[in-house]
């Protein structure tokens, strides 16, 4: 007798552990590690994990798997060891990180169905099985051992597959082929012997004589103008045979991809590539970061060290930010590996996710490109793994599992023995920090591949443009700049860290501000439809015409948001023409590349934009960059807030003057002396960054210690407080005497969604026990979490502290 250890589908911490189950015989043979199966827990039915297959049980009552869910496995034997890695590093559930590793198609509700591809015989008890029919319900398997058995072998030999019938519809696209049944000179036979008036049929049939091979249903109807009923009869008489393949979604069917040879490398570029080859050919796993400035030719050295990987037979992943997997990342890619490269992001369709990561699974592909979820590509021969700009925070995900993709691409190399490249021109301190002590190993590009000087920076002090009476949100030096652009018909970027029309509504007359009435946070003005929004848990409301405390019409916005931007450009330069780039105009799909395409094809003179425009955009023709709100982040209560704004800056100053075009930059600022402003218009990374680990230094940040966020959620305030109280004291017991532990206090942002929130953030250097003991507190409290609706999060190394 088998043993199936499950990891079942109840994400919660009680059940965080393996359960046993009999393998029926039927499934003895077919069931492997990474499969998901049917199991009964208590009443239920759920589905689980197959981790590990035993011949031996701790337990004595067992009950049996009820189904299979796959016949082949969805997760690698790695990324089973990968999956438990992370769910202990980052106090997860097991479920809930291979979950994660999975596309959405296969965590959603679906039934089963067995699609025949060939008109050729199977065996004979499928053909029982399939009784004429090309698509039968995967339940009609019926248990019998034979028949999982042989429809596992007839999925090997491409004759059926298993298509997941979604509720969100995601389901396998086949195509039906026709091609000849018989030899050719059979069919020649068969045309002298076809009645003369059967002249379509004649003319079918010559085709095939002429081109053999397989052509698709439609088109064979198109070309020969003939209808169904034509082919229908050849099939009949068995001259032609009916076979259907699978077809992808491809999200970029429409594209036309130029294929690109290798560019000749720069000194420094050769320089840079050098031990990271070397490290290829070794098959030795190394940490490479590549501290280039914003067009130094980072992307170059990628393509070539994959290049490299693939001549190996090996498999290459590609991690860029959400925000800048724009069209022309793609491009690059595209023409130089073609088809075979995979794309996945969050713009795709559930159904183009779930091809992708299929040609993924299926080793169609060899290179990833994608945002931070591609890292658990079930790829088996990686030889490199790369990160594009490797500061990024959203490489940290911030719901579970909280993983950090960078943690995991280290460890998934340090599997595969290859190496990993993290590229950035603002790298973050961690990994300069890890640099300069020798961990990973540094290479710098400090020259644009076109020896173009970086921009020249402007830095203006708003508080001047308001004592000198110009009180609105451009600078006469920028307004000045952006009219000698339209003038030389050049393109101007202008970057707004915000979204929305208006950072709030407020009364003039008590001062009364529209707050949402679930979170503490003030509800956001879009102006499209007139509306009040919470960006944090979804209400809105109409914009009142009064106001709701006193009753005054004085309801004014204040603020600034890229609607806003947009119409107050309109008013100062009416002849210029604008394309916003934000949350809203980028909701459905496509708009973004439509946006960035028409900008690309000059049909605007300003891209105007949030964060997205800042990274990762190449137009020949922006000589111009200006920054309106700099120092928004600067306030907000996050240690890296000086940090994150200097990389913005740096970032979004490497839009400028790419090509042949001189650029500049203005940057707006009401702290015009703030080292992360001064510095960032510099380029001076390295000052930058001695100035702040010396602050980090000083008030015990990383990378000088580590941190844990825990945040105690509850609809009834008294309640989290207490709690907060009673973990803090726990924790006190355990933790050693430099450990130090802040709070609990009330979050940045005291109450969403109804529940107030109170915070602990401990700081450590080296508590090797104490992930093991937090995972013990959330034991403790599993019951209140699961009857009383407390939240207990806890987010090691954390990005988000609001």
């Amino acid at each position: 007798m088998r043993i199936a250890k499950v990891i079942v589908d109840v994400p919660a911490s009680q059940v965080n552990q393996t359960f046993d189950y009999i393998i029926p015989e039927r499934f003895e043979a077919i069931l492997k590690r990474g499969m998901r199966v049917v199991i009964p827990f208590g009443p239920r039915k759920i589905s689980g994990f197959v981790v590990a297959i035993s011949h031996h049980s701790a337990f004595n009552q067992l009950k049996e798997i009820i189904d299979i869910l796959d016949l082949t496995p969805v997760l690698t034997e790695e990324l089973l060891q990968l999956g438990k890695w992370v769910a202990n590093e980052t106090i997860s559930l097991y479920i809930t990180t291979y979950q994660a590793m999975l596309p959405q198609a296969l965590k959603t509700a679906y039934k089963k169905e067995i699609v025949r591809l060939t008109d050729s015989r199977l065996a004979d008890d499928l053909e029982q099985l399939f009784a004429g029919r090309d698509v039968i319900d995967y339940r009609e398997l019926a248990n019998d051992r034979d028949h999982y058995r042989n429809v596992q072998k007839a999925i090997q030999d491409g004759e059926v597959y298993i298509n997941y019938v979604v509720k969100s519809r995601t389901t396998k696209k086949y195509k039906t082929m026709i091609k000849p049944a018989k030899e050719i000179h059979l069919l020649e036979e068969a045309f002298n012997d076809l009645n003369d008036r059967a002249t379509k049929q004649k003319e079918v049939l010559s085709f095939f004589i002429s081109h053999p091979a397989a052509i698709e249903h439609n088109q064979l109807k198109n070309q020969l103008n003939i209808s169904t009923a034509v082919i229908k009869s050849l099939i009949d008489k068995s001259l032609l045979t009916k076979v259907k393949i699978e077809t992808y979604r491809n999200p970029y069917a429409d594209h036309r991809f130029e294929k690109t040879e290798k560019l000749s490398l720069t000194e420094e570029q050769a320089t840079a590539i050098g031990p990271i080859k070397e490290a290829i050919a070794e098959e030795a796993h190394e940490v490479f970061l590549l501290h280039g400035v914003t067009g130094s030719g980072k992307t170059e050295i990628y393509l070539q060290a994959i290049e490299d990987v693939l001549h190996k037979k090996k498999e290459a992943i590609v991690l860029v930010p959400e925000i800048s997997l724009t069209p022309q990342m793609v491009k690059r890619f595209k023409g130089r590996f073609g088809k075979n490269v995979a794309v996945m992001h969050s713009a795709l369709s559930a159904g183009e996710k779930y091809d992708e990561w299929r040609r993924i699974h299926q080793k169609e592909v060899q290179v990833v490109v994608g945002a931070r979820s591609a890292i658990f590509a079930p790829f088996e021969n990686i030889g490199i793994i790369i990160i594009d700009e490797e500061h990024e925070a959203s490489y940290k995900q911030e719901d579970h599992p909280r993983y950090h993709a960078r943690d995991v691409a280290i460890k998934r190399a340090k599997n595969h023995n290859c190496p990993v490249v993290l590229g950035s021109a603002t790298p973050a301190l961690e990994s300069y920090a890890r640099a300069q002590k020798g961990v990973y190993k540094l290479a710098s590009l400090t020259e644009r591949t076109n020896k173009q000087a970086m921009p020249q920076v402007d830095v203006i002090d708003m508080r001047q443009e308001l004592h000198a009476g110009n009180r609105t949100m451009f600078s006469r030096t920028l307004v000045e700049k952006i009219n000698e652009r339209l003038n030389r018909r050049e393109q101007i970027v202008l970057l707004l860290n915000r979204r929305g029309y208006s950072t709030f509504a407020l009364c003039r007359d008590c001062g009364h501000v529209q707050e949402c009435p679930h979170c503490d946070i003030a509800l956001t003005y879009h102006k499209d439809n007139h509306r009040l929004k919470c960006h944090y848990c979804a209400y809105e409301e109409a914009m009142p015409s009064n106001c709701p405390s006193c009753e005054s019409n004085l309801i004014r916005f204040f603020g600034t948001g890229t609607q806003r931007v947009e119409e107050a450009l309109t008013e100062l330069i009416p002849h210029a023409s604008v394309i916003r780039m934000d949350v809203d105009t980028t909701r459905r799909k496509g708009s973004h590349e439509r946006l960035l395409n028409d900008f690309s094809n000059q049909k605007a003179d300003i891209l105007l934009g949030t964060q997205m425009i800042a990274k990762g955009l190449d137009f020949e023709n922006v000589t111009l960059v200006g920054v309106l709100t700099a120092d928004s982040m600067l306030n907000l209560p996050d240690f890296r807030s000086s940090e994150k704004t200097f990389q913005l800056l740096t970032q979004v100053s490497g839009r400028a003057g790419r090509h042949e075009l001189i650029g500049e930059v203005v940057i707006q600022t009401y702290t015009p002396d703030h080292y992360s402003v001064q510095l960032a218009s510099q380029y001076d990374y390295n000052t930058f960054y001695l100035k702040e680990m010396a602050m980090r230094r000083s008030f015990q940040y990383p990378p000088y210690v580590f941190i844990i966020l825990i945040t105690i959620a509850h609809e009834n305030k008294i309640y989290t407080v207490q709690t907060a109280q009673a973990i803090a004291k726990l924790l006190m017991k355990h933790i050693r005497s430099d450990t130090v532990i802040l709070g609990p206090t009330p979050s940045p942002i005291a109450r969403i969604k109804d529940k107030y929130r109170y915070q602990l953030m401990l700081k450590y250097k080296n508590e090797p026990s104490l992930k093991s003991y937090i995972k013990k507190i959330i034991e403790h409290y599993g019951e209140d979490m699961r009857k009383n609706d407390l939240q207990l999060t806890v987010d090691v190394q954390p990005y988000q502290l609001m």
